[in-house]
């Protein structure tokens, strides 16, 4: 029997890049969102790059603890990857209740019924937002964590600290220390610290498809090019960096989703160094956004209209990824150029353009 895989958040953007990666690895998939952020374009193309009209879906608020454990009753979880969260960093600036609410609640939902459930495998959905604004370059696992830049970033923070302390918990204690719950199996826990995921399936099936205005830059890029959007902004030309805007490191969403199966693996043969372990992944090659526009601009022989707008809150200088230790303990690695990229969300964003006709 096939392991199966519970992807929560599935229906969004990373979330349908994995589920597709995971059944096209050969394992059974469960996808459950709230479709907060979403709809069901990505979902269905994920259907139809795998073949699999059957998969699963589950229409789910993670906030709701009732709901995730009659999740877990009805699905026998072999692993969980928690992607389920609100994820705009200036959005939180403004609204930091509204993030903690429902990052914490629904990441500490899904461990509840983990436990509660025999125990299994949890994958969290982390980010580079944890090292907050480094004081070296790149950043590795070892590099330690700043005070957040945002309140999304620390509820990164946060949601490590709770599944690092639950896998020690569940490990120690197991059943015997915990009255009052029947079934409180162990956790083993990986935590995936990526930086900025960006393009779509060369399918052209799915992508990234933000509601209204978008809090992403490549989406930001792409619906200017087509013309949702009037001008791009980009924020702050200022920053000590060789060309005063921000410097990220910028991985294709597919080499994401591939590094997120290679953690699974990790997971269920048993090929954990730790019961919980964390990786960063990104390309470990910084690029500034407005090299990013201009490279945007030549693949796809286009010229963008855009104006420099002042710093947008949260927003660090720069941060970019050492990848060596997921590229040794994962064998994985960032395969895909950032040209390849770029013409991947051009043509995701025309497919939508066509289908939305």
């Amino acid at each position: 029997m096939n392991k199966r895989i519970l992807v929560s958040g599935g229906a969004g953007f990373i979330g349908s890049h994995v589920a597709t990666e995971l059944i096209q690895a050969g394992y059974d998939v469960v996808v459950a969102d709230n479709m907060s952020n979403c709809d069901m374009t990505c979902f269905q193309g994920v259907q139809k790059i795998t073949g699999r009209e059957d998969i699963p879906f589950v229409k789910i608020d993670f906030c709701d603890g009732d709901s995730v454990n009659k999740l877990f009753s009805d699905f026998q979880i072999d692993a969980v990857i928690h992607f389920a969260a609100f994820k705009a960093v200036g959005e939180s600036v403004m609204e930091p209740v509204k993030y903690y609410k429902n990052n914490l609640c629904s990441f500490l939902n899904v461990l509840d019924a983990a436990k509660t459930h025999g125990g299994c495998n949890v994958l969290f959905s982390s980010s580079a937002t944890v090292y907050g604004d480094p004081d070296k370059l790149p950043v590795t696992e070892e590099s330690p964590r700043q005070s957040a830049a945002s309140p999304y970033g620390n509820t990164k923070q946060i949601c490590e600290d709770i599944l690092e302390d639950t896998v020690k918990a569940t490990r120690r204690f197991g059943k015997s220390v915990c009255p009052g719950i029947s079934n409180n199996g162990p956790i083993k826990g990986i935590a995936l610290r990526y930086f900025n995921p960006i393009g779509a399936h060369p399918s052209a099936l799915i992508g990234e498809l933000p509601r209204g205005v978008p809090n992403n830059l490549v989406p930001f890029i792409t619906q200017t090019a087509i013309g949702k959007r009037e001008c791009l902004s980009i924020f702050g030309d200022d920053y000590p960096t060789p060309d005063g805007t921000c410097q990220r490191d910028y991985i294709d969403i597919n080499d994401l989703a591939k590094a997120h199966v290679a953690a699974v693996a990790r997971m269920l043969e048993e090929k954990m160094k730790e019961d919980y372990e964390i990786f960063n992944i990104g390309t470990g090659r910084p690029l500034s956004v407005l090299e990013l526009v201009k490279t945007f601009e030549k693949v796809n022989n286009l010229k963008l209209n855009y104006k420099f707008a002042p710093r947008r809150e949260g927003d660090i200088p720069a941060i970019w990824a050492d990848p060596t230790l997921a590229n040794k303990e994962l064998g994985w690695k960032a395969g895909r150029s950032i040209e390849e990229t770029l013409e991947s969300a051009w043509a995701w964003e025309r497919h939508l353009a066509e289908i939305n006709k």
